[in-house]
């Protein structure tokens, strides 16, 4: 159908010209519009008919990454990480956004996501490889279908958007589920991203965790819109709006998109309303912009909580279950203390083996440089250690 031939008058009431039958909506925007409230089910009538395999598993995932970011945290302070984005009081967007995908599906995390890429199965120090400074990217992003965890904000919506669309070109029955502060909705790859997928109905999924604060920001001076959800209508998607401390709501409105993005219905826009208890990074002050009482109000809405509520009013909180989810998460960061206290073992030519699939010219240079340099170096300090006492 040409612009032209779209349904539509030419002629205004008084017979006066009208615009050209262009400016007629293309798609019913009210299917798009997300609800007024986030949806929620904890503590709702939603909730006995949860399954109770799914909330142990939640619940499960959930202690482990409060305990992660704790752990991960006190590694910074210890000098073994160079800065570390804690997710502390988000852990249910995480884990939702990792436990709504299947293997084959791809996870895009933004650099406060890697406890989304440990739920998804990641050696918990090589997601923190990058924060630790060693390498780019601590893990083969291909073996374990998550993207390099992206510190600029939201360009690693678009890479979403190509892969999910190359891989429905393919015939590859492939989601791309991609993480976003806030903050990233008002960069300009927010907004292409969301623009190509629409236009091309890529397999993508786009989760927002609308955390209060674009590191001193509030969501009210970066936008006017009533919601981020509100934002998908723009593009032609549906918007959802979701507790994002209800794991249960989070993974239900995740596991929908994802299920309507693999039968073709094209992508979705959550809006997940969560909160950043802990400062933005350790090297953040964040008493100068936000109140004490303000993050005690939201500690009190607290995602494991929600859960332990729900559990136990189900009787399925037992002692054992309690003790065996708290031994195994002491074991995970024990394991990772461990690991992370040890010095690790760099060769300086791998800052040339990971840019392109086949060195370049210019790259094979600066090895033989560097190689040449160090052993020059060597060589000079050969005699000064011989002619020590």
């Amino acid at each position: 159908m040409t612009v032209l031939e779209q349904p539509g008058s030419s002629r205004r009431k008084g017979g006066l010209p009208g615009p050209p039958p262009a400016w007629h909506p293309r798609v019913d925007p009210a299917p798009l519009l997300p609800d007024a409230e986030p949806h929620r089910v904890l503590g709702t009538d939603a909730a006995r008919q949860l399954d109770a395999a799914l909330l142990k598993r939640l619940y499960v995932q959930l202690v482990r990454g409060r305990r992660y970011n704790t752990q991960a945290t006190a590694l910074t302070r210890q000098g073994r990480l160079a800065v570390y984005p804690s997710s502390t009081g988000q852990e249910a967007c995480q884990v939702a956004a990792a436990l709504a995908l299947q293997e084959r599906d791809w996870l895009f995390p933004s650099y406060r996501d890697t406890l989304a890429a440990v739920a998804r199965g990641l050696d918990p120090v090589e997601a923190l490889t990058l924060l630790r400074g060693d390498w780019h990217t601590g893990y083969d992003p291909r073996v374990c279908r998550i993207a390099p965890l992206c510190t600029p904000l939201a360009t690693q919506l678009p890479h979403a958007v190509g892969l999910a669309h190359a891989a429905r070109l393919r015939g590859d029955d492939v989601v791309a589920l991609a993480l976003v502060g806030d903050g990233g909705t008002s960069e300009g790859d927010f907004h292409e991203a969301l623009n190509f997928a629409a236009v091309w109905q890529a397999p993508v999924v786009f989760l927002v965790q609308n955390n209060g604060f674009a590191i001193s920001v509030p969501l009210a001076k970066q936008t006017a819109a009533p919601s981020l959800a509100h934002k998908a209508v723009g593009y032609g998607m549906p918007g959802r709006l979701v507790d994002g401390n209800d794991a249960p709501a989070v993974h239900g409105v995740l596991t929908e998109a994802v299920r309507r993005a693999r039968e073709g219905g094209g992508p979705t826009l959550v809006e997940a309303v969560t909160y950043r208890v802990d400062a933005h990074t350790n090297a953040d002050d964040a008493t100068r912009y936000r109140t004490a009482d303000e993050v005690e109000a939201w500690r009190a809405y607290d995602p494991i909580a929600l859960m332990e509520r729900e559990l136990t009013a189900r009787g399925l909180l037992t002692d054992d279950f309690t003790a065996a989810t708290r031994d195994g998460a002491e074991e995970m960061a024990a394991d990772l203390r461990e690991r992370m206290h040890q010095d690790p073992a760099l060769d300086p030519d791998d800052l040339f083996t990971h840019v392109y699939a086949e060195r370049t010219t210019q790259l094979r240079q600066q090895s033989d440089q560097l190689r040449a340099e160090l052993a020059a170096e060597a060589a000079t300090d050969e005699p000064a250690q011989e002619a020590r006492p």
